[in-house]
């Protein structure tokens, strides 16, 4: 529902009396118990993880803040742009960033997942696949057969209750809060059934998470969080993974939008994935594996682990055996080598192996173990840092260990576990990036081309040339150069003139304007004037060409050549942000640059869709917390862009007087 930006009135104060009235309407319709303090009677509180001795004040509290704001919303939803208005609930906890904690609509209370994040339990908790899990965080209802890890599944999930999503992989952390469309309490199965389940009303990475009243982002979801996920149902989730994959078998059958799921567990079962490897990767054939259902042991997810670091090391050593360091710039963040050297090279091919492969179910738990035994075994070095966590500060790529390593296969980017980790081999990190980036040190060249438009035939076919190719400014200057010459029209008087003929007076200068008719009067026209008006004639084209590509090899596209946008603006008050947008036309991947302006300005980024993009073309906007012009320019131009093709437009300034 919040997929667009909503438009939020001011917000104002929630009266003390209000916020009470409020906090009792919470309890009352979530069911939330509130805290014994009688010694003598057990403590039992599923909804907060503070102590049993809580007050119903401070149970109040903790469901909307004593500095509780309040403020009335609109917007649009759905594919009819149905009108929709409500109510915002924002508060800020001890030490915590004001955030949207709940909002109303048709009169009915939803928690957002700030508020989910530290209520465990507030609302029955359904599960799914990670892959499902993102189309319902871009507004895609979940349909019956994506849920997972049942039957049973919990008794409060009804038809119109509000129930949270998570995703199988990460079962404690809710992600997405929806209304149940049906009953899913009574479902006994899920396979073969067909329509929607749940309802997605907002969801972590929306508008409503985004907001803040200081324009800083949204709050990251915890990795894990106690007392949601209650007890580990493996049998149910091995059940409910069988049969799941994502397709558009259901439309056809006339369900409108969602994420679909076949009925067929056959397309898993007989899945045989294709011998491919990493790119660059040059190791002969391996034999076809039987992709197997079975479960697998700590020992089995330990293997694997190990050697996709292995694989990982070997194939970055191969493919950066000439650069100083390998081309890596150390120290690396345990977060990186896991991203970078372990999850791309996991063997993934189902979506079973994708909820089984996860790190936590190692022997090791963590990643800091698990490279404090990469380093036991003098694979690397590395060393530890303040919060738990530690850095690599060196790889021995010559150990035997990479040296002698075979390749295995891996899956295709496109199978159905391939975006849970494995699969496409994925690029280790680079000097300079946290992730792979090749528009690094690249070389671009932006070219204007022009063709003419019908009218100006007889000048071009004087000179043998098309009027249907494309030419430079450099290319059009000869061809008309050619053509005056062989109509001889250069003026006796002054050799910079040309003289107009019937041809070019209706071809350059048929215009109805003052100036086209003093020219036809004059009878003359300067050489270069001329030219300038044979460019304003055609129709322009554009191309980018990235290092050693000619024009001969990229398809030129219509219209006037783009550029990349720069603002400089001021949110919530005093607050300056920098917006960038426009790089993936120069060859620049949006998510890689975030990451290296995060370090480089020392501050928060962000990588999401501009709102005035097409969906179907849609174009990535950066957003950089501070006025960060000479880091972002620095940064485009160690991609080969021109300053000259960036447009800067500052906000900031006051308006002149």
């Amino acid at each position: 529902m919040f997929k667009k930006k909503p438009n939020i009135k001011p917000l104002a104060p929630l009266r003390s009396s209000d916020r009470r009235k409020l906090a009792d309407q919470i309890i009352a319709d979530f069911c939330v118990e509130v805290p014994n303090t009688d010694e003598h009677q057990p403590h039992e509180n599923k909804n907060d993880q503070a102590s049993s001795a809580l007050s119903l004040g401070a149970l109040r509290n903790s469901l909307l803040p004593e500095n509780a704001l309040s403020a009335r919303f609109n917007t649009t939803f759905g594919p009819d742009l149905k009108e929709v208005s409500g109510t915002l609930y924002a508060g800020a906890h001890p030490g915590e960033e004001q955030r949207i904690l709940w909002f109303k609509i048709e009169e009915r209370l939803l928690p957002t997942v700030y508020t989910l994040w530290r209520h465990p339990q507030l609302i029955p908790l359904l599960y799914t696949p990670d892959f499902v899990l993102q189309k319902l965080r871009s507004g895609s209802p979940l349909m019956t057969p994506g849920l997972a890890r049942g039957p049973p599944f919990p008794s409060r999930a009804t038809k119109n209750a509000v129930v949270a999503v998570a995703s199988i992989e990460k079962p404690s952390v809710p992600m997405v809060v929806g209304i149940c469309e049906i009953d899913v309490a009574s479902l006994n199965q899920v396979q073969g059934a067909k329509g929607h389940a749940v309802r997605s009303e907002h969801w972590d990475g929306d508008e409503l998470w985004a907001w803040s009243p200081a324009g800083k982002l949204g709050g990251a979801a915890p990795e894990n969080i106690d007392g949601w996920d209650v007890g580990d149902n493996t049998a149910a989730l091995q059940a409910g993974m069988e049969h799941l994959n994502v397709d558009e078998q259901e439309q056809e059958d006339g369900e409108e939008g969602g994420v679909l799921l076949p009925e067929d567990i056959e397309t898993i079962k007989n899945f045989k994935p294709q011998n491919h490897y990493v790119e660059g990767e040059s190791a002969e054939a391996c034999e076809e594996v039987d992709v197997e259902e079975k479960e697998l042991s700590t020992k089995d997810i330990d293997e694997a682990f190990w050697n996709a670091f292995l694989y990982g090391v070997h194939n970055h050593r191969k493919n950066h055996k000439n650069d100083p360091y390998q081309g890596l710039n150390f120290p690396i963040h345990q977060s990186l080598v896991i991203s970078n050297f372990i999850l791309p090279y996991l063997p993934i091919f189902t979506p079973h192996q994708a909820a089984s492969l996860q790190l936590k179910k190692t022997s090791w738990k963590n990643a800091r173990k698990f490279i404090k035994a990469l380093d036991k075994k003098q694979l690397l070095k590395s060393k530890d840092r303040d919060g738990g966590e530690c850095v690599v500060q060196d790889i021995d790529f010559e150990d035997q260990a990479f040296t002698s390593f075979k390749p295995y296969k891996l899956p295709k980017k496109d199978t159905p576990g391939a975006e849970s980790g494995g699969g496409g081999g994925g690029k280790a990190i680079v000097a300079g990036s946290s992730l792979a980036d090749d528009s690094i040190g690249q070389k671009l060249n932006k070219i204007n081309l022009y063709r003419p438009k019908e009218q100006l035939a007889p000048i071009f076919e004087a000179n043998n040339a098309s009027v249907k190719a494309l030419y430079l400014p450099s290319e059009l200057r000869p061809i008309i150069a050619a053509y005056i010459e062989s109509e001889n029209l250069i003026s006796n008087t002054n050799k910079r003139l040309v003289n107009l003929n019937p041809i070019l007076a209706n071809a350059v200068f048929g215009g109805n304007s003052s100036l086209d008719r003093e020219v036809i009067a004059k009878g003359n026209v300067p050489r270069d004037a001329l030219i300038d008006r044979v460019l304003q004639s055609c129709s322009p084209y554009w191309a980018i060409l990235r290092n050693d590509e000619t024009r001969d090899t990229v398809k030129a596209k219509a219209g006037k050549a783009p550029t990349i946008q720069f603002i400089l603006e001021t949110r919530s008050g005093n607050k300056i942000v920098t917006e960038l947008s426009g790089v993936e036309t120069f060859h620049i991947s949006p998510q890689p640059l975030a990451e290296e302006l995060q370090k480089a300005c020392a501050s928060s980024t962000s990588v999401s869709q501009l709102v005035s993009s097409s969906p179907k073309n849609p174009v990535m906007e950066i957003l950089v917390q501070g006025p960060q012009k000479d880091a972002v320019m620095k940064a485009l131009e160690k991609r080969g862009v021109n300053r000259q093709w960036v447009d800067v437009v500052d906000k900031t300034k006051g308006k002149k007087k």
